[in-house]
């Protein structure tokens, strides 16, 4: 769909160059005034409005195929500025893919609904998210649809998982649930935000748990901790506030409305959260949200090794530390086999590099 063809007053869009200090300094100028912090590492297009005397009446910029940061002065709201943003944003975006997103406040649905974009779930009083372009989340429905199993079944589990790398304390997780229910579904983050492509955590995976003949994997898609629902997730800051606790409880609503509807889902296991902030906003989302539609929340306490007689829990950000520092010798015996033997092979060493000089949390 092209929107080229709007009928738009003088103002005049500019390409920002975030290499320049000034530009970022422009924006962040803009954006501050409204209490809306702007980080130049979370997007990778922005632009400025401008008006006919030259002052900067609004902004937009995009990630992937996630819009962000669009804001119009609040003395242009009535003009059509908002939707020349938006416009040029949307047409930039389809350059390179088939489905955008958006995330913004609530009363801010009737504005990109007007421009075909159409609501996906909303947390009030902070967050919705809204998406536009030929694929949508019916077709995420559908494909659940499709590999869902076919026999009745009593008790159904569902798990998230990053596995930045896969851990035993991931692989405790499932065989956990596997044990205690009849079925397990297991979402696998899909989005590539982690040092761990997902075409490796899957195959991680997929060999760690192939012993267990009752748990399906999922393809989490943009619809489950991604940076379309849960940006913090992977962002680099992390701070238990009211920003965090609603985007995980816009993440749990996306869950509640499409996935555990769809696949009959009557439990949701997670592990103890201790090190990550976010993890834990996010879990007590789970305990909020989802008892009152019938899906209990199981936290089991994660398992712990030790070194030297020091006790620490198994996680991927333990590991991923491990590599950063060359320990990961000390570490073997809190790795499946799948992922000692990748770790240890010439496909692993660029991953490694990477985490070498990398700060990301995630």
């Amino acid at each position: 769909m092209d929107f080229s063809t709007k009928d738009f007053t003088n103002y005049r869009i500019e390409e920002m160059d975030l290499a320049l200090k000034a530009d970022v300094q422009l924006i962040e100028g803009f954006t501050n005034a409204y209490e809306l912090p702007f980080d130049k590492r979370s997007v990778d297009y922005t632009i400025a409005l401008f008006d006919e005397h030259d002052k900067i009446i609004g902004t937009g910029s995009f990630s992937g195929n996630i819009l962000k940061y669009v804001l119009i002065d609040i003395a242009h709201r009535e003009s059509n500025a908002f939707a020349q943003i938006t416009t040029h944003l949307i047409n930039k975006v389809l350059e390179n893919h088939r489905h955008i997103f958006v995330y913004t406040l609530p009363r801010h649905i009737p504005l990109f609904e007007n421009l075909g974009f159409k609501l996906v779930a909303k947390a009030p009083p902070l967050f919705c998210m809204l998406e536009f372009g030929v694929e949508s989340v019916k077709d995420y429905v559908n494909y659940l649809e499709g590999i869902k199993s076919k026999d009745k079944h009593k008790k159904i589990a569902s798990i998230v998982v990053n596995c930045n790398p896969f851990t035993k304390g991931h692989q405790h997780l499932i065989e956990k649930a596997s044990k205690e229910n009849d079925l397990v579904y297991l979402f696998v983050v899909q989005e590539d935000l982690s040092v761990f492509p997902f075409k490796i955590r899957w195959q991680l995976i997929k060999e760690g748990i192939a012993h267990l003949g009752n748990v399906i994997m999922v393809e989490g898609s943009h619809y489950v901790v991604s940076g379309a629902t849960f940006p913090s997730y992977f962002l680099k800051a992390e701070k238990t506030n009211a920003i965090i606790d609603n985007q995980a409880e816009l993440d749990i609503q996306i869950f509640r409305k499409y996935i555990t509807k769809t696949l009959d889902i009557t439990h949701r296991y997670v592990g103890t959260e201790k090190n990550c902030e976010t993890t834990a906003a996010y879990n007590k989302a789970m305990h909020k949200i989802l008892p009152d539609y019938s899906v209990q929340v199981i936290e089991n306490e994660r398992i712990k090794r030790s070194i030297d007689g020091n006790e620490y829990y198994i996680s991927a950000s333990k590991i991923r530390e491990a590599l950063k520092e060359d320990k990961l010798e000390l570490y073997y015996d809190s790795l499946p086999e799948s992922t000692l033997k990748f770790l240890l092979s010439e496909e692993a060493k660029p991953i490694i590099e990477r985490i070498k000089s990398s700060d990301k949390r995630h």
